[in-house]
Formats: C-alpha cells, sequence, structure tokens
C-alpha cells in the first residue's frame, strides 16, 4: 500500500487533489481512498488531506501517521509545519517551489527522495489563479508513475468541467517542468 499525504493551505484544493488522485487510480483498477484532516482550520491556514493507493481493497479507516509520499502545495507550509514528521525513510517528497532542486535538499537533510516543481509559476500563467492543485497532480504523476496523465485528465475534467483545460494544461506543464533527485 502506499499512503501520501497532501499539506496545503486552506483554499488551495489538498482535498480536492486527494480525492482527484484516488478516482483516477481506481479507474485505472486499483483500490484508493481519499480523506481530509479537518480541524478549525480556515481558508490559508495549514491543512492536510490523504490518499491510499492498494491493489487490493483497503480495509483501514484510520489517519497516515508515516507516509510514503508527502505533497506540498504551498511553500510557505514547509516553514508553520513539519512536512516530514513520520516520512518514511527513503520517502519521496513532491515540493511546490521556485527554488532549484540543488537549492532544496538542505532543509530535508538529504534523507529524503525530492521532486521539484514551480506549481504556483505555472498555475498562475496556465489557470490565471495560484491555486495548485491540479498542477501538482501533474508532479506528482512524474514524480512516482503511479498513475497516468490521462487518467487524472479524466477526473479533472468531471471536477472542474467549466476550467478543464486550463486546469489540465497546467497538469501536463507540471508533470513536463517537475525535477526528480533521488
Amino acid at each position: 500500500m502506499i499512503e501520501i499525504r497532501w499539506h496545503g493551505r486552506g483554499g488551495q484544493g489538498a482535498v480536492a487533489s486527494a480525492e482527484i488522485l484516488a478516482l483516477a487510480v481506481i479507474d485505472e483498477g486499483k483500490a484508493a481512498q481519499a480523506f481530509p484532516s479537518f480541524g478549525p482550520e480556515r481558508r490559508g491556514a495549514p491543512v492536510m488531506a490523504f490518499t491510499r493507493i492498494d491493489d487490493d481493497f483497503i480495509y483501514l479507516r484510520t489517519g497516515i501517521a508515516e507516509p510514503d509520499i508527502v505533497v506540498v502545495l504551498d511553500p510557505t507550509v514547509v516553514a508553520a509545519v513539519d512536512v516530514t514528521s513520520g516520512l518514511k525513510d527513503k520517502g519521496l517528497i513532491v515540493l511546490n517551489t521556485h527554488k532549484r532542486i540543488d537549492e532544496v535538499p538542505k532543509e530535508f537533510d538529504n534523507k529524503y527522495r525530492l521532486a521539484v516543481v514551480d506549481a504556483t509559476k505555472i498555475a498562475r500563467e496556465e489557470i490565471r489563479s495560484p491555486i495548485t492543485n491540479t498542477t501538482m497532480l501533474g508532479a506528482f504523476a512524474r514524480a512516482t508513475g503511479l498513475v497516468s496523465l490521462e487518467s487524472v485528465e479524466k477526473q479533472i475534467s468531471k471536477r472542474f468541467p467549466s476550467v478543464a483545460e486550463a486546469n489540465i494544461r497546467a497538469m501536463r506543464r507540471a508533470y513536463d517542468e517537475t525535477v526528480i533527485k533521488e
């Protein structure tokens, strides 16, 4: 089973990302679940969402304390929350940042695999909004190979029909621009 924790800020679509990914892998014949972690959060406050992916039915119904993958939708969350908390050794961090990949590992002690993309820039240029959820799905697909872009596109089209085209462009561009360091 692959467990993923999404970090973002309220209103950025972390929950939507988790759900779109789950639906996309279900379309590919896998089992998945997605769920948010809610408290007294408000727009702009740090939030988390979770996705599990497996080949068979998932019986677990608990939070994810030790993820295999962490996806960070907003780079400012790194200063507010320990995004690596519980991340498995050699786990993967998919990070939205304007920094080059060789500037980032210092913050994570080179303990984790890392994929970076400037999702905020891409989202502003393609979607005309700094909402990075669909953009980061492209980075996730590139960094992990766990889901096809076509399956994610299908779910984006269903979830956001009026703005699907721009979101799909952003997702595909993020896929192409993601830089991975093992």
